[in-house]
């Protein structure tokens, strides 16, 4: 679920906050950055669980409704094609997602059931949901593509769902645009022979994800007065005022990965920052980071400083 773009991200965030020294103890800062990154698979947990409370709550709409005292013959015999939609049943009877829902203690809807509301009522009154509608039954394809289509076009857009998102956890507006990609992906691999675990996926790709992101926070800090001699030299030109502290510290995280990661070329680290500066600092940092790291990148080839493994890694 995670990639190396979003670990820089956290990284880079808990750099910024980050108040103290080389010598000083940092273990609680990393304990955050670690932290930060697991609530990633929370906020997973939440939307996946959205979906199946809106099953769940489009069950109850049409039990209310073949209880009226006036019931029309519709009420009594409705189109139950939502209801019973054969990829939000494979989310609602899978074992291990809601064992891992109720482990992680994921219980907003339980708490704020209005926002399960209202995107159930933006559902029901889309196109995509009258046309659905227009038969009583259909095969996994068209139910999962409709769950596909609901999900990019009504949920992961919802003003409202993104209010709560921010209220209750300002770090996962960061998070939202690499879990909502993950869960588009996983919805539309999603076969009714998917495994058990399917719906429960890792949030690190591996191990060595996990120790990247330790590893780039620590030596980043560590080697910090040796990295800003270095941008010292790049800068000298440049009133230290006017460059942006989202900037300076890219920069840092930037050179500690050229000369502290021989696995990673060269470009990509170079283009990942560039990257990140496009989103996250002013129009132009990316041309000011570039420039930086380029005259560098050159001093170290020339001097052969660059410890790079592999092919094609410069």
């Amino acid at each position: 679920m995670l990639n190396r773009r979003h670990i820089r991200v956290k990284v880079m965030q808990t750099l910024y906050a980050f108040k103290g020294g080389e010598s000083d103890d940092f273990i609680k800062d990393q304990k955050f950055l670690l932290f930060s990154i697991d609530n990633m698979y929370n906020l997973y947990l939440l939307l996946v669980s959205l979906l199946i409370e809106v099953q769940k709550r489009a069950e109850d709409d049409l039990q209310k409704k073949q209880k009226k005292h006036l019931a029309t013959k519709e009420d009594k015999d409705p189109n139950r094609k939502f209801v019973n939609n054969q990829l939000l049943k494979l989310l609602v009877d899978n074992f291990q997602l809601n064992s891992q829902i109720e482990t992680h203690g994921v219980t907003n809807w339980k708490l704020d059931g209005e926002y399960v509301d209202v995107i159930f009522k933006s559902i029901v009154s889309s196109d995509l949901y009258k046309d659905y509608m227009q038969t009583r039954v259909s095969d996994f394809k068209e139910d999962k593509d409709f769950i596909v289509d609901i999900f990019k076009d009504i949920i992961a857009p919802n003003d409202k769902l993104y209010d709560y998102i921010e209220d209750k956890n300002l770090t996962w507006l960061d998070d939202l645009p690499t879990v909502n990609t993950a869960i588009l992906k996983l919805l539309r691999k999603a076969k009714t022979t998917s495994a058990e675990g399917y719906f429960t996926p890792k949030l690190y790709k591996d191990i060595d994800d996990k120790q990247y992101a330790i590893d780039l926070f620590r030596k980043t800090l560590l080697k910090r007065t040796a990295i800003n001699k270095e941008i010292g030299l790049k800068t000298q030109n440049w009133d230290s005022e006017r460059i942006a502290s989202v900037d300076y510290v890219l920069l840092q995280m930037a050179i500690c990965e050229l000369n502290n990661f021989p696995s990673i070329p060269v470009k990509v680290t170079i283009n990942e920052y560039l990257e990140v500066a496009k989103e996250y600092s002013t129009p132009k940092s990316s041309i000011f980071i570039n420039g930086i790291l380029d005259k560098l990148v050159k001093e170290y080839e020339a001097s052969g400083a660059l410890k790079k493994i592999g092919r094609g890694l410069l």
